[in-house]
């Protein structure tokens, strides 16, 4: 693990907010939400149906920025949270999220809370006045 991933895991690899850019009819969309960092990508808990995955819909491209770091990538939904098929893979954000995931406003089960991947294609990351650029 090279030195700005390490600084990635250590800022973002639980439960951090981060600013979450999409893009409808040439519309920038910004809002904050909760994620965490994992080899790469961003991870965040949504609905099928809010205006995120709407976005994405119409084309993957996101920005993102968050403590001393902005970047951009693809947003991919994984499907949803409750799913057989994701099983394995939402226990890792139930985990990180789990001081708020089970506070009883949704249904983990139903097809509508989802997995958003953020898949990050290049960025930059500042720490100690050094600039880290992938």
């Amino acid at each position: 693990m090279g030195f700005a991933e390490r600084i990635m895991a250590e800022r973002f690899g639980h439960d951090a907010v981060i600013a979450l850019a999409t893009v409808e009819d040439g519309a920038p969309y910004v809002r904050y939400v909760d994620a965490y960092y994992e080899d790469g990508s961003f991870y965040v808990v949504t609905y099928a149906r809010s205006n995120k995955i709407r976005h994405l819909a119409g084309g993957s491209s996101v920005a993102i920025a968050g403590d001393w770091f902005t970047a951009h990538g693809k947003g991919v939904s994984l499907g949803a949270f409750g799913s057989t098929e994701n099983r394995a893979l939402a226990e890792k954000p139930e985990n990180v999220f789990s001081a708020w995931i089970h506070n009883g406003d949704s249904d983990l089960t139903s097809p509508d809370p989802v997995i958003l991947k953020i898949e990050l294609t290049d960025g930059v990351l500042l720490s100690h006045s050094t600039r880290y650029e992938f």
